[in-house]
């Protein structure tokens, strides 16, 4: 008695209906294999994005954490250069002082190769972003007038230099014309220093001095080609370059040079949330099933519990309750369960002797509580969606038509 005192009726019969009784032992199973299928889906699910976004965070601190992610200009290119930045121009870099900057594509030589990349003009810094990551040289030590170049040791590897060596650089939209023809601009630099950061723009960036930079590309000495913007999330400038900019001004941003790397990887991301969401769907589906069979068994026992006063109401949230306790013990035990794996992921693999890196590293792994609460969410609720078209069917047996042959 003092069990049904704390305990909804209809909610202790589905709960009953759940455990089942001996003699149900089929009807158990597939009930066991919906809670089971659940279970693997969440875990899956959470386990893949906890990976994607480790991915997707570390292709922004390694590739947006160097490139420059904003530039503001004047429209024709050549920005005036001064000691301070425009008022609005500081309002818009959030993360530290815009800093004057010029940049062009350029093309590098050296005695065994030839490649093309970014290249972009600094002040000597100990605090610009690419500083982390030098693993030969100091940016602070650049000079005016040295013609001092830092590459990624991609681009090192492949143009075979080393810091000392000498190489060309060439800048088209720099050209003039001469007696033998259009030529670009070019001058002879030394490598400097070298700069590791894990990703593509080892092959693509070059850094020297402002001032070098600005004659390469045959600038005055008060003109730069704008302000470099610093955000503490890169993904902002979507919102910022909507921003009206005061006449004569342009805006551009990281997004000219790897904004369709990231739009692949978000929508990978989305695709692998969307296959894996199916398994959760249809395991879903398998508690259609599962109920479908137990009301048919329990059409007499049914039958009895409205012949005793119960409501219909009451017998839907009979069948409910056992139908949603497979889908909220299977999500929650997926959402534990995916958790621990996503945590555990890299010594797991360490341990089975599964190496996916041919040079040591380890896979990114950011687990975001939000998202996973999301998808704990959304599988109850799709399982609590599940459970209606069963339990309707059981709330409209008729008694007596039920009891006739009992």
């Amino acid at each position: 008695m003092v069990y049904f005192m704390f305990h909804p009726v209809s909610a202790f019969i589905g709960l009953r209906y759940l455990r089942g009784r001996s003699g149900d032992r089929f009807s158990r199973f597939v009930s066991y294999m919906s809670t089971a299928g659940i279970t693997i889906g969440v875990m899956s699910l959470v386990t893949v994005l906890s990976v994607m976004n480790g991915f997707e965070a570390q292709l922004k601190s390694r590739i947006l954490g160097v490139l420059p992610q904003a530039i503001v200009s004047e429209v024709d290119g050549k920005t005036h250069r001064q000691g301070v930045a425009p008022e609005f121009v500081s309002e818009l870099s959030t993360a530290a002082h815009p800093e004057p900057i010029v940049q062009s594509e350029a093309v590098i030589q050296s005695a065994s190769q030839l490649s093309a990349g970014l290249l972009i003009g600094i002040k000597p810094s100990d605090h610009d972003p690419i500083e982390d990551h030098m693993i030969a040289g100091r940016l602070a030590a650049m000079e005016a007038g040295q013609y001092q170049l830092f590459i990624g040791h991609t681009l090192a590897r492949s143009m075979d230099v080393s810091v000392g060596d000498k190489v060309r650089l060439m800048v088209t939209s720099a050209s003039q014309f001469t007696p033998l023809g259009r030529m670009p601009s070019q001058r002879i630099f030394t490598i400097a220093g070298i700069y590791n950061t894990g990703s593509d723009v080892d092959g693509l960036l070059m850094l020297t001095h402002i001032d070098d930079a600005a004659k390469l590309n045959r600038m005055k000495n008060d003109t730069m080609t704008g302000w470099r913007l610093f955000f503490n999330d890169p993904f902002v400038v979507a919102q910022l370059s909507e921003q009206p900019l005061p006449k004569g001004w342009q805006w551009q941003d990281w997004r000219d040079q790897r904004g369709e790397l990231f739009q692949a990887v978000r929508m990978e991301k989305n695709m692998m949330g969307l296959m894996l969401g199916l398994i959760v769907g249809v395991a879903a589906f398998n508690i259609i099933s599962a109920l479908i069979m137990v009301v048919m068994e329990k059409q007499s026992e049914v039958a009895i519990l409205k012949t005793q006063g119960m409501s219909d109401n009451q017998v839907l949230t009979i069948f409910m309750v056992q139908g949603a306790s497979s889908g909220v013990i299977g999500a929650l035990f997926g959402g534990g369960l995916g958790v621990l794996l996503a945590s555990n992921l890299n010594t797991l693999l360490e341990s089975a002797g599964i190496a996916l890196f041919s040079v040591g590293g380890e896979l990114p792994v950011l687990i975001n509580p939000l998202q996973i609460s999301i998808v704990v969410v959304l599988a109850i609720a799709l399982s609590l969606l599940a459970t209606l078209f069963p339990s309707y069917r059981a709330s409209s047996v008729k008694p007596a038509e039920a009891l006739r042959y009992e």
